[in-house]
């Protein structure tokens, strides 16, 4: 059916045509109703698709409809304040990719006139565009055969066309474009595109594929050879670090709790947080001596750590937060808090953008359980 070489796909032209007709009939007869599927305005397009990297579809649906109620136009978000946009996004994560995003759709404005480009080069040169959301957008809203290739569609693929390459290595996404490149329907690249992520979502899926009830079973050498379980072949495995973090929950003398902006740059770039520090040492002393130190040391205050309040876990690809939570009090000795801290009451911590381990420690201190 299909020949590797070189990373260039070889299909049959009456197995393209039937792989093109069964997925195309069946996305058209079974796709879902979602809101960034309204229309194809390239700027709605662009957003859900950032909001879908590693967000399942389910989640992002009250998000998407919050975020371009708030920012209904590429114009809108490129100017907005960037504190609006990181609390219109605040729970989803990886916030990096809305402060990209906000910065490509300035480019947009200033360079394209408005207009999200529709040629791949122009897009894929815009901050945090990759080759599949550059795909994505030209193939969903403009209509370019262009492949849209991500994790889900390697799973699909990998079945279908029984591709035993290791998905982890950044290589092998040659192999999957090529492929699409092949098969992809030149009438209708936005469906053709569409029609693998649904399947991927809807049938394909990750554990216990769902081929009896498939409409590409007939085509999938993957189910033919009884391999469907086995693939996608992922060999490569991220590591993850532990970090043991001690964190306060630090009252002024007027019942105002201290909060911290994050750097610019780096992991969580401008959100805020509580005070917290990274420890080594398998003791309360180690946690308190490192808090303690890192605060006074930062803003010239005296710390009383009173009592340990709590506990929190949080994941994220690559680093794995273990943070101890601290309750006491501050005395400041400054006259003014250097820029990146405030002082703020409990009923104005939802005016600011936490991240997730953060949120969870608001929700701590309005129930009461600590404070």
């Amino acid at each position: 059916m299909n020949t590797i070489s070189n990373s260039i796909f070889s299909l049959d032209p009456s197995y393209v045509k039937q792989f093109q007709d069964h997925l195309l009939t069946w996305y058209n007869d079974n796709k879902r109703t979602l809101p960034w599927r309204e229309n194809q305005d390239p700027y709605r397009v662009w957003v859900s698709e950032i909001m879908l990297q590693q967000t399942r579809v389910d989640t992002v649906i009250p998000y998407f409809e919050r975020f371009t109620a708030l920012f209904p136009t590429l114009q809108d978000l490129a100017y907005a304040d960037e504190e609006t946009v990181l609390k219109a996004w605040e729970g989803l994560g990886y916030y990096s990719r809305v402060q990209n995003l906000q910065t490509a759709v300035k480019e947009v404005c200033e360079t394209y006139a408005g207009k999200v480009p529709d040629s791949p080069k122009e897009i894929a040169g815009l901050k945090g565009v990759g080759p599949y959301t550059a795909g994505a957008v030209l193939s969903i809203a403009y209509g370019i055969p262009e492949p849209a290739v991500d994790g889900n569609v390697m799973r699909v693929l990998s079945r279908i066309l029984l591709i035993e390459e290791d998905i982890s290595k950044p290589k092998t996404r040659v192999i999957f474009e090529n492929a699409v490149r092949e098969l992809i329907s030149h009438e209708d690249p936005s469906s053709f595109n569409q029609g693998l992520m649904e399947l991927g979502a809807l049938v394909c899926t990750p554990k216990s594929p769902a081929c009896l009830l498939c409409p590409m079973r007939d085509l999938c050498k993957g189910f033919e050879e009884g391999k469907q379980n086995e693939l996608p072949i992922k060999l490569g495995k991220t590591k993850v670090r532990t970090a043991k973090m001690a964190a306060g929950i630090l009252a002024g003398e007027d019942g105002r709790l201290l909060i911290h902006k994050r750097p610019s740059e780096g992991l969580l770039a401008n959100m805020w947080e509580f005070p917290n520090t990274e420890y080594v040492g398998e003791n309360k002393n180690a946690e308190t001596e490192a808090l303690g130190s890192y605060v006074e040391e930062t803003i010239l205050a005296s710390v009383e750590l009173e009592e340990r309040a709590g506990y929190i876990e949080h994941v994220f690809s690559h680093l794995k937060w273990e943070i101890q939570l601290w309750q006491g009090k501050v005395r400041f000795k400054g006259e003014n808090l250097p820029a990146d801290w405030k002082w703020v009451r409990v009923d104005e911590l939802e005016k600011y953008p936490f991240p997730v381990s953060h949120q969870k420690i608001i929700r701590l201190i309005k129930e009461a359980i600590i404070l």
